[in-house]
């Protein structure tokens, strides 16, 4: 199968930046969301980023213009009729995700591999909102995605070898390195990373070390680029709260138990980077 048209359903953070490596591979890319000015915020994005390879000599202005001549602007779901696949970067809540999948069964034609970017739920499921499973396959980027080189392609119970092909060829196409990984929650990303993430708040609830103390043992100790309670204020603490609580119901193991401190910054509005606080405070 010859992919030339993709949409990307969520022109967010995650969606905005797959519409920009799709572009930059030379596909046209339909960028949708539910309001125009979500769409336009997303391509203000992309431009900025891309503005930045230019002032760093890394591309010029007119290959600029180019991959920004391969978006195009969308609000209507029915445009996924022009697909050859569709990735779905939308909020993670699995009923949001179910009648997205729904929807598009009924729009896109029967060709078109529909794609989840889904970091935690299960891609079985979300195929069975669909009566094409064996289309359906989890395409699970890395954030900032302009730069992470992973990819984590997730294969559901009914997904076709065939459609695993497409997909992992397209992957290498966009620059990226595609890993396999079967349909577990949290696959392998967000399985190994959140639970070290929440042991992490545990050692601060606890009082075991200070905030810094913890980010500096594992940056200096681990040779992680950054510590793992910066991390989560840069993934939003509602982000891993959601995951961790997939995980548990997932497994029902409570190795994977949320904790408590984690809890009260979501519901006291500490989310991290985005709302100015978490962990950290942020101008």
């Amino acid at each position: 199968m010859n992919i030339k048209t993709v949409m990307v359903i969520g022109a967010g953070q995650m969606g905005s930046g797959i519409a920009q490596v799709c572009a930059q591979a030379g596909y046209k890319v339909i960028l949708n969301d539910l309001k125009d000015e979500f769409v336009e915020k997303g391509l203000g994005v992309i431009s900025k980023n891309l503005s930045h390879q230019v002032q760093k000599e890394r591309m010029t202005e007119d290959e600029k213009n180019n991959i920004l001549s391969n978006l195009v602007k969308s609000t209507n779901l029915g445009d996924a009729k022009e697909a050859d696949i569709v990735i779905e970067a939308a909020v993670e809540n699995m009923n949001i995700k179910a009648k997205i999948f729904a929807d598009l069964d009924q729009i896109a034609p029967e060709h078109t591999i529909l794609a989840s970017n889904t970091s935690s739920l299960p891609i079985t499921e979300i195929a069975a909102a669909t009566k094409r499973p064996e289309k359906v396959i989890g395409m699970h980027f890395m954030n900032p995605v302009p730069v992470m080189k992973l990819v984590e392609i997730i294969r559901g119970l009914a997904t076709a070898d065939e459609v695993y092909q497409v997909i992992e060829d397209m992957t290498k196409t966009l620059n990226k390195v595609p890993v396999e990984v079967n349909d577990f929650p949290g696959f392998v990303s967000n399985r190994v990373l959140m639970p070290m993430i929440n042991e992490a708040i545990y050692t601060l609830y606890e009082g075991v070390a200070t905030k810094e103390a913890i980010d500096e043992v594992m940056k200096l100790g681990m040779n992680h680029p950054m510590g793992p309670l910066t991390l989560a204020d840069f993934i939003g603490l509602d982000t891993c709260l959601y995951i961790m609580e997939t995980l548990h119901e997932g497994f029902g193991d409570d190795k994977y138990r949320p904790c408590p401190l984690l809890r009260k910054y979501v519901k006291a509005g500490w989310l991290g980077k985005k709302t100015g606080r978490g962990f950290y405070i942020y101008d």
